[in-house]
């Protein structure tokens, strides 16, 4: 059956206080006309290819990909938390595949997913179980970083193997594009940081209630121009958006991590995540873009973007 395509951005503070009502109505359009091409295809599988933000992998051991055989929400920013409805005979035969196509990817039978995970599923599907799941984890915030050919190289794995099931599959990619948020590194996290970010210490109620916060306001900051955190790059995200429309991927292999990281910010490297959907996808023949949206969107952090995509 053809595969069938929905890439999207994610941000916390879709789900907190601050943004304008503007332009939260303007991504709840566009997010219910992604979520209306997704109901018209009435997927059987959804298979997410998406990051993490130190919620479920820690640098006590950072595969660049791993699959989910089993799979929890952890509840951060208002998501779903617990279990997920995941494929997982499915996704076991996923991961065999894959290794045998030569990527090398980890498995888990007991993922922790975060926003990242939850919220795409939450606004495409309805709620976060509402359609059976392998989630992928591509790691895009944790350096170091493999190249971007890597990533294509699992999507098309990963696609190849979903050709041969029997089942209407949509694909979705989740992350991007060009943003910069505080997010903790190795080089500058403080000891009580870097213990959760390397050996997972769980977050309290009240560690987490004060990162929204840390979020809150340093969106408010980054909106209102008195930030130092590097600026969104709209020529940047439609260059990238450009590509992936016309379908050319082996373009962006040429594309180093330091060109991504000075170019888009230290967490644009979630195009990882489109990347691998859209190699996926074209796996299936040549696609077409059928919806495309984005929004240079300061109160987000976020060079917001959406796009659906069929086989032509």
């Amino acid at each position: 059956m053809p595969l069938a395509l929905c890439c999207m951005s994610h941000s916390p503070l879709l789900n907190l206080p601050g943004p304008p009502r503007s332009l939260l109505d303007d991504v709840e359009t566009a997010i219910a006309q992604a979520r209306s091409f997704v109901a018209d295809y009435d997927p059987e599988l959804v298979v997410i290819f998406s990051p993490d933000h130190y919620n479920g992998f820690f640098y006590r051991a950072m595969p660049p990909f791993c699959i989910g055989m089993q799979a929890s929400g952890v509840g951060d920013y208002g998501t779903y938390a617990g279990p997920l409805e995941v494929a997982g005979d499915v996704a076991r035969d996923c991961a065999t595949a894959v290794l045998g196509a030569g990527v090398d990817v980890a498995v888990s039978a007991g993922m922790d997913v975060d926003h990242g995970t939850v919220q795409p599923l939450e606004k495409l599907c309805g709620a976060a179980t509402a359609v059976p799941v392998i989630p992928i984890f591509v790691n895009a915030i944790a350096v170091p970083l493999g190249p971007l050919h890597r990533c294509r190289a699992l999507g098309t794995a990963v696609g190849n193997f979903l050709g041969a099931l029997d089942k209407r599959v949509l694909l979705v990619g989740s992350g991007g594009l060009s943003h910069s948020p505080p997010v903790p590194t190795l080089a500058t996290a403080g000891p009580a940081v870097l213990e959760r970010i390397v050996q997972g210490r769980p977050m309290t109620t009240e560690q987490r209630q004060a990162r929204q916060t840390q979020v809150i306001e340093a969106a408010r900051s980054f909106a209102s121009g008195n930030s130092d955190l590097q600026p969104l790059n709209p020529e940047w995200d439609r260059r990238f958006l450009d590509i992936v429309d016309a379908g050319h991927l082996a373009e962006l292999d040429q594309w180093s991590n330091s060109f991504v990281t000075h170019e888009g910010g230290s967490s644009a490297h979630e195009i990882r995540t489109w990347i691998a959907a859209f190699a996926a996808m074209a796996t299936a023949g040549p696609y077409r873009t059928t919806m495309r949206y984005y929004r240079l969107a300061a109160d987000l952090i976020a060079g917001f973007a959406i796009r659906t995509a069929v086989s032509e």
